[in-house]
């Protein structure tokens, strides 16, 4: 633990400025203690999703900076990853993250603005026509029509 000068000793949460009193070393409080660690927990989920889902935006490659990239829901959306503040578990995210694409701010923002015609991957659209069939009743890959079906086209 790194020695810290009595003069100025203040928590640790980045937003709180109070000074630490007793034996108090590190957070003024229980509170700020937690908010500290769920920050950091956060931090290093958004670390392992962007790694995860290729550490770049697919659009223009961008990947200077962690902050800036965000992930596109291109399906359905089960939860916002950071929904309410809630921090998940890895795989729970994992799994969401498996219906979204990772994009700078900037190419999200025109993704939104419709200046980008955001075709979903390969791997989300089998996904997605799978889902289809099932609901839909259809088995195989076939045409549900028979009538329309290759045999007699």
């Amino acid at each position: 633990m790194v020695e810290r000068s009595a003069v100025n000793m203040k928590c640790d949460w980045h937003l709180c400025k109070n000074e630490l009193s007793g034996r108090r070393r590190r957070f003024c409080s229980a509170r700020c203690k937690e908010k500290f660690y769920v920050n950091k927990r956060r931090k290093e989920l958004k670390r392992q999703a962007v790694t995860y889902k290729g550490g770049q935006c697919i659009l223009c490659g961008y990947d200077k900076c962690v902050d800036a990239l965000v992930f596109h829901h291109a399906g359905g959306k089960e939860f916002g990853i950071a929904h309410k503040g809630h921090t998940r578990s890895w795989q729970a995210v994992r799994s969401e993250l498996d219906s979204c694409v990772l994009v700078c701010q900037n190419c999200h923002s025109e993704i939104h603005a419709n200046l980008h015609s955001m075709q979903l991957p390969r791997v989300i659209a089998v996904e997605k026509s799978d889902e289809f069939r099932k609901t839909c009743g259809l088995s195989g890959h076939g045409n549900p029509e028979p009538s329309l079906a290759k045999s007699q086209v």
